[in-house]
């Protein structure tokens, strides 16, 4: 079993949950997820990876209430226990000194993509970091990420925070200040991944996006999660979560993630749970 920390509301519907689990911190790297269950009879959920602590042997991460499942998640307390946590799952994100780097971070992908931007820093990249919500309440982590990054570009698509507009406005930002990046890093919900690589498709650069696919066992057992990259059949969970976004096959992949909505939506009702908050 495995001890809860933490768990705290960092925003309306986004969580932060934080596990004992050195085993895992122990060779954890940037990218890279796990899976948790929040009883015996709960489903998998995999879950990308917000932070860690080594010397402490705790783990972290930022989900958001879509389900039954996540529901359960949201209700653990300091003290309580899950059954199940296993990981490090996925190849980490690749690091190295790439020059100017754009980090784009949406709804539970900001908290996902903080790693990556320590890594990327590590390395002397010259770092922007663009985060999108759809209003100013929604935007958190901005204080941990600062000290990381060269710029840091909030967008809210009612305008209450930063720039009003969405993932295409970060791209006119960039070229009113005439930056050009050598490589796009994205992480959020798939809408968002998927606006980001072709909004960003005009630089020719890498844009590198963490996919959320429909995943089971995280091992490529199943074959659940898998995508078309470059015509090819790929498996999210073993061959990424990361992939070039300009190689994805974006409508196959977003007619597999509604496969299951209406199953989703009737668990959620008939669970007992009190709802998304």
């Amino acid at each position: 079993m495995f001890e809860v920390i933490e768990r705290e509301k960092l925003v309306p519907n986004l969580h932060l949950l934080t596990v004992r689990a050195p085993q895992i911190v122990e060779t954890i790297k940037p990218g890279q997820f796990v899976i948790f269950r929040s009883d015996e009879k709960a489903e998998r959920i995999p879950l990308s990876v917000a932070d860690w602590d080594r010397e402490a042997g705790t783990l972290t991460t930022v989900f958001m209430v879509v389900g039954a499942s996540t529901e359960k998640l949201s209700s653990l307390k300091t003290g309580d226990t899950v059954p199940t946590v296993v990981g490090p799952l996925g190849r980490p994100t690749e690091i190295d000194n790439f020059g100017s780097v754009v980090c784009i971070g949406g709804c539970y992908g900001m908290g996902s993509l903080f790693p990556t931007i320590k890594a990327l820093d590590a390395k002397g990249n010259d770092i922007t970091v663009v985060y999108e919500a759809r209003s100013h309440n929604l935007l958190y982590w901005a204080d941990k990420v600062a000290p990381f990054c060269s710029r840091f570009i909030s967008i809210t698509r009612d305008g209450s925070s930063g720039f009003k507009g969405h993932i295409d406005k970060s791209v006119e930002i960039l070229d009113i200040i005439d930056l050009k990046p050598d490589r796009v890093i994205a992480n959020g919900c798939t809408f968002s991944v998927y606006k980001a690589a072709k909004d960003y498709a005009r630089y020719d650069v890498p844009i590198i996006v963490s996919l959320n696919t429909i995943m089971i066992d995280g091992t490529g057992m199943c074959g659940v999660c898998r995508v078309t990259v470059d015509n090819k059949m790929k498996f999210a969970c073993v061959d990424g979560p990361d992939f070039d976004g300009r190689r994805v096959d974006w409508e196959e992949l977003f007619k597999r993630r509604k496969q299951y909505l209406n199953e989703e939506a009737f668990l959620v009702h008939n669970s007992g749970c009190g709802g998304i908050k």
